[in-house]
């Protein structure tokens, strides 16, 4: 599986952004999906999951309530919108894909990554 994500930027505190994996392989519809996220001088953190039949999902609680993960398996895409930004959401944002249907939390049980798209949120 590839992953290839987009959809980060600058933008203000409040504001919404929609990031997007498109994913290739033919297993994307078995994996369970991840985003995931580090700031500088910090370990990469978890942020959503969510299953391969996308009825479980998983959140950080620092995203509960402003963040949503989704997938659409006809297009090979998961999507993580994000609402009500705050400064402290800034980071690299990664999609990562499981060999397994699972909505992990844990970065170990996840076995492909994206490259990583910018996310700034300014105060």
């Amino acid at each position: 599986v590839q992953l290839q994500a987009s959809g980060g930027g600058l933008v203000k505190a409040g504001d919404s952004l929609r990031l997007s994996c498109a994913a290739s392989g033919r297993t994307f519809s078995n994996s369970g999906m991840g985003w995931f996220r580090q700031a500088p001088g910090n370990e990469r953190e978890f942020v959503a999951a969510i299953s391969s039949s996308g009825r479980s999902t998983n959140y950080a609680d620092a995203v509960k309530g402003r963040f949503t993960i989704s997938r659409d398996n006809a297009k090979n895409m998961v999507y993580l919108q994000m609402n009500s930004l705050k400064p402290e959401d800034t980071a690299v944002y990664y999609c990562a894909a499981s060999k397994f249907p699972y909505s992990y939390t844990d970065y170990a049980q996840y076995n492909y990554w994206g490259q990583g798209t910018q996310v700034t949120v300014s105060s």
